[in-house]
């Protein structure tokens, strides 16, 4: 898959929610979105429509339920707690 201007066969992969949990996928080149709140949650879920993937902590999985299976929306993985 290939978006937001990337090179043939990359994926763009993004991580939502908070900061000490997300810090080490940075340095791979992760786009971090840290939020702290459910609202924050799913603003950033809005914004990250176009990510391949979207890697989440588990609270924010929780904020999203099922949401984050919906038709159309991200890949997800979820963090272990």
């Amino acid at each position: 898959m290939t978006t937001r201007g990337s090179r043939r066969g990359e994926l763009d992969v993004a991580a939502l929610g908070d900061e000490v949990a997300l810090a080490g996928l940075r340095l791979v080149g992760v786009r971090i979105r840290v939020v702290t709140t459910p609202q924050e949650v799913w603003q950033g879920w809005a914004d990250l429509h176009d990510a391949g993937l979207v890697v989440l902590t588990d609270s924010a999985a929780e904020v999203l339920g099922s949401e984050r299976l919906s038709p159309g929306s991200p890949l997800t993985a979820v963090l272990p707690s």
